[in-house]
């Protein structure tokens, strides 16, 4: 029998007799997930891996799973759908509500499209924000003091790795990767990527937090940032609407940032900016549609530029990125 079936019928979200169909979701390299047709109706279930679907060893504790859930909980508190229902969960697997792909679209596939709108990319910003701000103080860090999972699935194989990659630049990746793990304000989602993100009625819904920890908002607004920047070498007809979307979803984060100084966190996210840009060429998870060496060659020598000397804010990275793509 299907773990996910043994565990819905554990839940008592599947009846004894119920055989349900399961289809195994593709798409992601940390879990299982699979769509379960109930009789009630379908759900999603998703179980942790050990080890990640990566050419590289890329080994995560499966208790990530239990941080994801509630990360998903917390965030539609402070913003209500703006992640999927939980509905059942035990270590290392739960299930949450299906969203329909016909009201729930993939903002990477619309990107892929070139319909790139920079009103939605505004509410993704703003979204951020209020569950960043929602989500601060002694009690959150407690409940998501996650600091060796973070390190496992986000500063080791994105900053780490990559320094050895590049040596030159290995003491500015390590100094990075200390500085933003020692940098606490909220709980943050760790992989806020188009990829992670639906296109909702209601506005922009946020999937796979496996990454959850109590620590620097920077790094999600870097995150997705960055993957708006390697979108304009992806589809290059669209690059004036992806920069765009870029400065509509920059500026609406940081006008919601309350819990310090926004220039501050845009000083930060400007330097981890490049660090990532760096990893999605070169560390263990790299881009899978950036398959050309030339334009692979092309965002390594952008970003190891800026990697030794950070930009003083977003909007400069923005504009040496804008410069040197046309």
């Amino acid at each position: 029998m299907s773990p996910a079936l043994e565990f819905l019928r554990r839940a008592g979200l599947a009846r004894a007799g119920e055989s349900p169909a399961l289809e195994a979701l593709t798409g992601g390299v940390s879990s299982d997930i699979w769509r379960v047709e109930l009789a009630s109706g379908p759900v999603c279930v998703k179980r942790a891996l050990a080890r990640l679907r990566v050419a590289q060893t890329w080994e995560a504790p499966v208790e990530r799973n239990r941080y994801e859930r509630m990360w998903m909980e917390k965030a539609a508190l402070a913003v209500p759908g703006a992640a999927p229902r939980v509905l059942a969960a035990e270590e290392g697997i739960f299930a949450m509500e299906y969203l329909d792909p016909a009201t729930h679209l993939l903002w990477k596939e619309e990107l892929r499209r070139r319909r790139a709108d920079a009103a939605f990319a505004a509410k993704v910003g703003t979204a951020l924000a209020a569950i960043h701000a929602a989500n601060t103080g002694p009690e959150i860090a407690k409940l998501f003091a996650t600091d060796a999972i973070f390190h496992a699935i986000r500063l080791e194989p994105y900053l780490v790795f990559t320094g050895t990659r590049h040596p030159d630049l290995s003491v500015q990746l390590k100094n990075l990767s200390e500085k933003t793990a020692k940098t606490r304000h909220c709980l943050v989602h760790g992989d806020v990527s188009p990829k992670n993100i639906l296109v909702g009625p209601r506005g922009p819904v946020f999937l796979d937090a496996e990454c959850a920890w109590y620590g620097d908002p920077a790094f999600d607004l870097a995150f997705c940032l960055n993957h708006l920047l390697l979108k304009c070498v992806w589809v290059r007809q669209a690059r004036e609407r992806f920069l765009a979307c870029f400065d509509a979803l920059a500026r609406a984060y940081l006008s919601g940032v309350a819990w310090e100084r926004p220039a501050e966190l845009e000083a930060r996210a400007a330097s981890l900016l490049p660090a990532l840009l760096l990893a999605r060429v070169d560390g263990k998870s790299p881009v899978e549609y950036l398959t050309d060496e030339a334009d692979r060659g092309r965002v390594r020598e952008f970003a190891r530029g800026f990697v030794a000397r950070p930009p003083e804010n977003l909007a400069a990275l923005r504009d040496a990125w804008q410069r040197s793509s046309t």
